[in-house]
């Protein structure tokens, strides 16, 4: 991915294009690539933004669901945006959801796909061997509908995580921060028109995870993507910024 990544008062991020702030917030084992189409689709429209999270930097007590929240409270008072449209995929939906929460004035729009919040199966009834790769990497591919989008950059780099303790550590306190922090009785408090997006075969938050969402926001909107998994920006781009994009121009 060819963006730079701004290192400025603390912070990591892209920020590309200009126009309203669309803010993407990745997932725990997600990467900037995982938006490359996003970026590339909306930057004429939008200042398209992607603050680097600090899954493995906070101290571990602030390694929860609601540090990041802070964290991204933080990068956005620095930046002065005034009202954002926040895009989570996985952990970083669940993100989104409190941070919309606790900041309904700042919010224009809300955009989930394969969001936590509410139920999710990250890692199955056991956490990756250290050392085994094998079992790495078809973890990897089972957050996909076709196994070939677990490149070997992204099962080397989940690799990576499993064999440093420190990142270890610090994923399991952020997987048990976002079981324990549940949204079920929250979300219906979201006023901002949003938009759900789900893979039709995502194993991790399966798509009734998708259909309760929608019952439970307001104001909401949701898709099913078919042969999709996890990451349906990576897995159908096109069809995913179709609905996107449909999206931000009913919300403009």
């Amino acid at each position: 991915m060819n963006h730079t990544i701004i290192e400025e008062n603390g912070f990591k991020y892209v920020e590309v294009g200009e126009g309203e702030v669309l803010m993407l917030l990745h997932g725990l084992f997600g990467a900037l690539s995982n938006f490359y189409d996003i970026i590339e689709g909306f930057k004429k429209t939008h200042k398209v933004v992607i603050p680097i999270l600090p899954l493995y930097d906070l101290p571990i007590e602030e390694t929860t669901v609601g540090g990041y929240v802070n964290y991204v409270e933080r990068f956005v008072a620095y930046k002065g945006y005034q009202k954002v449209i926040v895009l989570g995929n996985s952990l970083g939906g669940h993100i989104a959801l409190i941070y919309a929460l606790a900041n309904p004035d700042k919010i224009k729009g809300v955009v989930l796909t394969g969001s936590s919040g509410l139920f999710e199966s990250a890692m199955g009834d056991s956490y990756p061997k250290r050392g085994d790769y094998d079992y790495i990497k078809k973890k990897a591919e089972l957050t996909f509908y076709d196994p070939k989008f677990a490149s070997k950059e992204l099962v080397d780099e989940l690799f990576d995580i499993v064999n440093d303790r420190a990142k270890v550590i610090r994923v399991l306190a952020t997987a048990k921060s976002a079981i324990r922090q549940n949204l079920a009785e929250e979300v219906a408090k979201i006023s901002a028109p949003t938009l759900l997006i789900w893979g039709n075969n995502d194993t991790i938050t399966p798509p009734f995870v998708g259909e309760e969402f929608h019952k439970l926001i307001p104001n909401s909107q949701l898709f099913f993507i078919d042969k999709c998994g996890h990451a349906p920006m990576m897995e159908q781009p096109e069809e995913f910024n179709r609905y996107l994009g449909k999206f931000l121009n009913e919300i403009n």
